[in-house]
């Protein structure tokens, strides 16, 4: 970082111009995005016109690009970008927890700030990660990590952050949304719809981080961190993906005037303490998160006394998660430009950084179990045609406190009778314990699907 002084009015006063210089780890698809707004900063904020791109690393020299950038700025030596003296700032958009996390913690040990769009590395080790930061002095912006071009990170540490976070209910993951979407327009089959969006672009070649709510529990720990001011740890977060959702199920929905959405919630309950979790969900169609279709995101907050907002856009692509990372890039730069000596950000750890932009937290939330949460189910058994069926699935549930809003034969798949029941409002530990007992009845063949409903 660069000050110049001259004199004004004929008196000395100090203008201080301050020149950023960023390093950049990673030049894929957000990365490029990135450069492609520091290189055309006009009718931008003008802070941005103070931004300096001094290194860029990426895996390979020789890949074509569509940036223009002068060779002597790119280098596979990530390693000399974090420790590089010059460096006001890293932006991590490498992905991956290695050498990303290492890479960070580099940088921050250098005392350079770091933004990053990496969930997975935050959601694993922010706690490791902001503890150096806050040690360090230096800040780690994470507003790309969720929701691509949705501004959510900031909102929920500032503006809502006035309210009491009751409940942060997300649709935060593309690729699912964009196959659930498709299922329900189409009348498709999942694993048809994979493959055709695996051709697209819109799911990986391995989409197991995707399908299976992996990224969407990434994204959901670091809300719920937020919005309840305590850290989460990821293992304590349950995810439960698509695999199973079915066109038959899709049919079901739809006539019962619902829609199948993934879904990451986070929610404070009885007690205090937080639940956080993924997984299908069964949505009424007149609720607002129904109607987001797509590789949209939303994000809807629930709290006191705000009420409901609920934040929408893109949660993917070039564009759109480069501008939340060059949003975070110049929320640093408004910070250094209003205390230009850097050696006062560095010298003064805690003290020195900005309570809306720094983490604040510590400690971590106590965690509700699963079980003790409550929940309406939609449950599709397959069974054998013999007289009783019902009768013994009603006694079971009876018997376990689960009451039944709906239980109807619907038909049949081979020489096996369908059975569609819905509950009411229950305890999961309580379901759980009666379709165990269930599972064990002669006369059940499978359960195909168990979805929960809002």
């Amino acid at each position: 970082m660069r000050t110049s002084l001259r004199s004004k009015l004929g008196r000395e006063s100090k203008i201080v111009k301050v020149v950023v210089k960023i390093g950049i780890l990673g030049l894929g698809t957000v990365g490029t995005g990135t450069v492609q707004i520091l290189q055309d900063p006009v009718g931008r904020h003008h802070l941005l016109q103070s931004v300096e791109i001094q290194r860029v690393g990426v895996r390979s020299i020789d890949k074509p690009r569509t940036v223009d950038l002068p060779s002597e700025l790119v280098t596979t030596d990530l390693d000399s970008i974090v420790s590089d003296p010059e460096i006001d700032i890293i932006v991590e958009l490498l992905g991956g927890i290695e050498p990303a996390r290492s890479l960070m913690l580099k940088a921050i040990e250098h005392g350079k700030h770091v933004v990053t769009a990496n969930k997975a590395v935050i959601a694993r080790f922010g706690d490791e990660i902001f503890t150096a930061a806050n040690n360090a002095g230096v800040y780690v912006m994470l507003e790309a990590a969720v929701g691509g071009g949705i501004p959510v990170i900031q909102p929920l540490k500032q503006s809502l952050g006035v309210n009491r976070i009751g409940r942060v209910t997300g649709i935060i993951n593309g690729t699912t949304n964009y196959i659930l979407s498709r299922m329900t327009s189409e009348g498709g089959e999942f694993s048809d719809i994979l493959t055709d969006a695996q051709k697209l672009g819109y799911a990986e070649a391995d989409p197991t981080a995707d399908v299976d709510g992996l990224d969407a529990g990434d994204k959901i720990a670091i809300l719920a961190s937020l919005a309840f001011g305590g850290r989460i740890n990821r293992d304590d977060v349950y995810c439960e993906g698509i695999r199973k959702i079915s066109a038959t199920d899709i049919a079901y929905a739809d006539k019962l005037n619902f829609v199948i959405k993934l879904l990451a919630i986070a929610e404070r309950v009885e007690g205090g303490a937080v639940s956080v979790r993924v997984h299908p969900t069964f949505v009424p169609k007149d609720r607002p998160l129904a109607n987001v279709n797509g590789v949209y995101n939303a994000i809807l907050v629930e709290g006191e006394p705000l009420g409901q907002v609920m934040l929408f856009g893109p949660g993917a692509g070039a564009g759109a998660t480069a501008s939340a990372v060059v949003s975070d890039i110049l929320a640093i730069v408004g910070v250094m430009q209003s205390k230009p000596s850097r050696e006062d950000a560095v010298t003064s750890p805690n003290t020195a950084l900005h309570p809306l932009l720094s983490c604040a937290h510590t400690d971590y939330s106590r965690m509700a179990p699963l079980s003790s949460l409550r929940s309406s189910f939609y449950v599709r058994f397959l069974c054998l045609d013999v007289p009783g069926v019902i009768g013994k699935l009603g006694t079971r549930f009876g018997s376990h406190n689960v009451s039944i809003e709906s239980i109807v034969q619907t038909g049949f798949q081979g020489d096996r009778a369908e059975i569609v029941v819905v509950t009411h409002d229950v305890s999961e530990g309580d379901f759980e314990s009666a379709l165990a007992e269930i599972r064990q009845l002669d006369s059940i063949d499978s359960i195909p699907s168990i979805v929960r409903v809002l």
